[in-house]
Order: C-alpha cells, then sequence, then structure tokens
C-alpha cells in the first residue's frame, strides 16, 4: 500500500493545509493500491510562491549550472528505474514489458534530449543594432493526465528546467505514483528549493488553482479536449500563455500502393498498445474499399494474436485505467453495434476468464462512415475502426474531417507517394510507413488537439519569452 499523503513544496515534504484522502485503484485488481492527500487552493498559493522565490534567482542560473542540474536528475532517475516500472504498472495498468521498455525510456529520453538542446542553444540573436533575446517565461503550471503518465511530465518538466524556469506540478489523480516519485528524484538530484513543486490533487481542487492563479505565468496542460476548454477559460482572467496537448482522433491512410497486409496488421497491432490509451493512437484506419473484405479478415487474425492479462505478465493489452474509462468504452462500443458498423473482432464485456480488473476487448469495428460515433468520438481505448475510400481524394477528405489533428499515419509503397498525401494531412504530426518515434520531433496539434508543441527545442521556445533590446549594438 502506497501513501502518498505529503506535497513536495518549497524542497520540503509537507503536509496538505486540509487533511482530505483518495484513494487509488489498482486497474487490474480493482483493489486500493495507495492514497494521496487532495490538495486545496491555498496548498497551491503555497507552492506558487516558493517558486516565485525560486525564480529571482534560477532564472539567472548558467547554462553550466543547468547542464549539471539536468545530469543530476538524469543519475537520480536511473537509480529509480525499477521503481518508475512499478509505479506505472500499479497505477494505470501498463504491462510490465511495456512500462520498462515505453514508459520509462520515453522519460530520460526528454531529459537526454533537453541536455543536448541546451548545450549548443543560444538565447541571444542580434538584428542590426537591436538584440533579441529569449528568456524564461517564469512560474509554469503543470497538469498532467494519467495515460503516460511518467512521460507527460518529463517532456515538460525538462525543458521547463532546462531553460530556467520554475513550476508547479499536479500529477494526475488517478494515476500519481509515478508523479510522487518524480518528486523524490527532483530532491535527490539537488534542484534547488522551490524550482520544483508537486501536489497531489483533482481538477476542481488543484487544477483550477493552478491555471487561474496570477501567480502563475504559463499553465502546460495535457488532458481532453474538454477539461482543455476549462482549463483556457480559467486561465483567461490572468492573460498567462495555456500550452495545451488535447484530444485526437487520427487516420492512418493505407494507400493503393502500400504493403496491404502488413500495413493493415501493424495499423491494428498500433491501435492496440497501451489498452488504445493514446492520444495519437491510429484509430481510425482507411483502407480502399474494394479491399475491405481483405482488411477485415488480416485485422481478425491480427486481434486473435493479442494477448489481454495481468500486466504482470506477458501480454500486450493490461486493463484501462478505471471503471468510468471502461463504462464509457462500452458505451462507445455498443453505439458502435447500434449504429451499423461492423464488428470484425471483440465487442461488449470482458475477455474470457477475466472477470476482476477494468479489461476491454480488443475491438475493430469495419464498415464504418466518418459520421458516425465511433468514427467522431476519441474512444480512448482498444477499438480501431476502419472506414472505406474510393478514390484517394476522398481518403484525404475523410481523414481531415474531424475536429482534431494531433497525429496522422500515410502507408505507401512509394516513398513520394507518400510524402504527397502527408502533406495534405491537417495534423502536427505523420508519420510514414510506421516511423519510429522521434522525441527530438515536435509533438502537438492543430485544431482542436491543442496548441504549441513539445519535445525537443520546440519545447524551449514554449517555456520562453522573447525580448527585444533596441539600440543594445549602438557604441
Amino acid at each position: 500500500m502506497r501513501n502518498y499523503l505529503e506535497f513536495y513544496i518549497d524542497g520540503a515534504w509537507v503536509p496538505p493545509v486540509q487533511a482530505r484522502e483518495l484513494d487509488v485503484i489498482n486497474p487490474a485488481t480493482e483493489q486500493v493500491a495507495g492514497r494521496i492527500s487532495v490538495g486545496q487552493a491555498e496548498d497551491v498559493d503555497c507552492a506558487v510562491a516558493a517558486a516565485r522565490r525560486a525564480f529571482e534567482t534560477f532564472s539567472r542560473s548558467s547554462k553550466a549550472e543547468r547542464l549539471e542540474l539536468l545530469d543530476a536528475v538524469m543519475a537520480a532517475f536511473e537509480a529509480r528505474k525499477q521503481d518508475f516500472a512499478d509505479a506505472v504498472r500499479e497505477e494505470m495498468g501498463a504491462p510490465a514489458a511495456l512500462a520498462a521498455a515505453a514508459h520509462v525510456p520515453l522519460a530520460t529520453a526528454h531529459f537526454a534530449v533537453a541536455r543536448q538542446v541546451l548545450e549548443h542553444f543560444n538565447p541571444d540573436v542580434s538584428q542590426g543594432t537591436t538584440r533579441l533575446t529569449k528568456e524564461p517565461i517564469g512560474v509554469v503550471g503543470m497538469i498532467t493526465p494519467w495515460n503516460w503518465p511518467l512521460n507527460q511530465i518529463a517532456c515538460k518538466v525538462a525543458p521547463a528546467l532546462a531553460v530556467g524556469c520554475t513550476m508547479v506540478l499536479k500529477p494526475s489523480e488517478v494515476a500519481p505514483f509515478s508523479g510522487h516519485l518524480f518528486a523524490e528524484v527532483m530532491h535527490a538530484a539537488g534542484v534547488p528549493a522551490g524550482v520544483f513543486n508537486m501536489i497531489h490533487g483533482d481538477g476542481p481542487s488543484v487544477g483550477a488553482a493552478i491555471s487561474s492563479h496570477p501567480g502563475v505565468d504559463m499553465v502546460s496542460f495535457t488532458g481532453s479536449t474538454r477539461a482543455g476548454i476549462d482549463v483556457a477559460r480559467n486561465a483567461a482572467a490572468t492573460v498567462k500563455r495555456v500550452h495545451q496537448e488535447l484530444g485526437g482522433k487520427s487516420a492512418n491512410i493505407i494507400l493503393e500502393d502500400a504493403d496491404f497486409a502488413a500495413a493493415v496488421s501493424q495499423g491494428v497491432a498500433a491501435m492496440m498498445v497501451n489498452s488504445g490509451q493514446s492520444c495519437n493512437a491510429p484509430s481510425r484506419m482507411l483502407v480502399p474499399a474494394a479491399r475491405m473484405a481483405e482488411a477485415k479478415d488480416i485485422a481478425r487474425e491480427t486481434i486473435e494474436k493479442q494477448k489481454v492479462g495481468a500486466p504482470t505478465d506477458e501480454v500486450n493489452l493490461g486493463p484501462v485505467v478505471s471503471d468510468v474509462q471502461w463504462n464509457r468504452i462500452q458505451t462507445l462500443i455498443k453505439a458502435g453495434i447500434d449504429e451499423g458498423a461492423t464488428l470484425v473482432a471483440g465487442g461488449l464485456g470482458k475477455p474470457e476468464g477475466l472477470n476482476q480488473g477494468y479489461y476491454v476487448r480488443p475491438t475493430v469495428f469495419a464498415d464504418v462512415n466518418n459520421e458516425m460515433t465511433v468514427a467522431r468520438e476519441e474512444i480512448f481505448g482498444p477499438v480501431l475502426v476502419m472506414l472505406g475510400y474510393d478514390t484517394e481524394e476522398q481518403a484525404i477528405e475523410i481523414a481531415n474531417d474531424t475536429p482534431y489533428g494531433l497525429a496522422g499515419y500515410v502507408q505507401a509503397g512509394d516513398i513520394d507517394h507518400g510524402r504527397a498525401v502527408a502533406s495534405r494531412i491537417r495534423a502536427g504530426q505523420v508519420a510514414l510507413n510506421y516511423a519510429p518515434l522521434d522525441v527530438t520531433a515536435p509533438f502537438g496539434g492543430y485544431k482542436q488537439s491543442g496548441n504549441g508543441r513539445e519535445w525537443g527545442e520546440n519545447a524551449f521556445h514554449e517555456f520562453m519569452e522573447t525580448k527585444a533590446v533596441l539600440g543594445y549594438g549602438n557604441a
């Protein structure tokens, strides 16, 4: 049982202003795995005050000092890798192999990239006699989700720390364990008091207090579009910068000249990673209508190879994160059935033999049109929808016919063909032929998938202001 009842504020573990506890449920067992305290606005006030004090000195720290600090954080993180993997498995049900091979390494990669960028980063540029300079924006409020809990913390904290910001983090109350361990790592690394602060709590109690706080200069939020709208509204009164990485309903276009069997099979398997709980998941597969029957057979065969089970076992899919999420997914699967989509695999209820835990049957719908609920709404579970297209133009039109624009996927036999189609997808990141993840590339979305970019050097600019000093170059 994990009892994480204190907050990390001003370099120390402190009790909450008001004692109120929340159970954290292990989604594989439906049993209480730990407890956290739920913060209040007064706790946020304390954390923001600490961050503002620390900003006065940390914002003026040298590049060498911050490089040394990033090295210390990475060393402290390395020493706790297994602890982090165990935490992610317990809090959100990630299979042990996925936690160790993806969740934890992604977090360390963001710090390694931030260090690499910082080493060569020059914040000052001359423009005639004017000096343009980049400066840290100030105190950053960070609100992170439960689906990739460690990655989403690291990809915000690493660049913010590198450029000299101070911060207040609220990890997801649904999956808070890795966030708590992250604070322990920051302390062990010797991050100066007040530079990094962490408060547990929910959106109404802590998230709203952070996003509306006049002492917070920027809020960086990752989560649903619905919640992102609330964050923006709360932030509007103080005109702070709002950076958001929100929902997605990403199209995966299988072009006529692609290796069809491989493209469909890989697309189905990719959708099931992390139990489908990824904002950039390839959740809408577009296939030539004349080959829909073939695609169904390939999808069915692929799903049969997917093993669902306890995250401690060698499985592809663990549970989804909560009973709330499980019920939402079931409602959407039922909508797909009721609206006439062809159920190729999976369906309602839990997989056979898995009666305890929030397990979902990996599901594929075919013969879907883009007006169906399952094609419009982000399901955030292991559910793939397959849509047919008659022409390439129609495929591009369907792909862009969504309020989201986080990611896109294009599979092509001829790379120039794939590039041409990718250039027309309205999304922040498009992967050609299942290209591997690039943590140096900007990550973020068009339309209702958010604004701003995370990862790599682009993230540095999100956490900085631009100042022009006129006459700087005059004798």
